[in-house]
């Protein structure tokens, strides 16, 4: 499991195991979102097998699938609202963690800018300076 810290209780990984779970819950997270549609993986990795997995080890587990064509501002704020009222960490899990620390920064562009959330982004390791156009229009209401 390769962890990548956004924020200090915000982590994007690639695809997780269900045996990545009791690590999870050890290392203090109360959530799992997962941004991978089900098609993309074989049933072992789906949301239903992580799911099981990530709540028998006492966290919470959210689906919210990301594609080009589904990230819209209901997802971002789906994103955005489990990570407010979480009480510890979260983790949210795609293919290599690009989709959900884009799904991050359409959610908090309004608060923290432009300049903040794509800075964030990289410090992670995720270049997303291509997004600028969409961020700083959507930052500008």
């Amino acid at each position: 499991m390769q962890l990548r810290q956004v924020t200090p209780r915000y982590f994007v990984s690639p695809q997780i195991s269900p045996e990545d779970a009791a690590t999870l819950a050890d290392a203090g997270f109360t959530h799992v979102i997962c941004n991978r549609p089900d098609p993309e993986v074989p049933p072992s990795h789906q949301a239903a097998a992580i799911g099981a997995a990530v709540e028998a080890a006492g966290l919470t587990f959210v689906v919210n699938p990301l594609t080009h064509d589904t990230m819209t501002p209901d997802r971002a704020a789906l994103q955005r609202d489990t990570l407010e009222t979480s009480a510890g960490k979260v983790l949210a899990y795609c293919a290599s963690g690009t989709r959900s620390t884009v799904v991050w920064t359409l959610g908090h562009v309004a608060d923290l800018g432009t300049d903040g959330v794509l800075q964030a982004a990289a410090e992670a390791g995720y270049d997303l300076s291509a997004l600028r156009p969409r961020l700083e229009m959507i930052a500008q209401g």
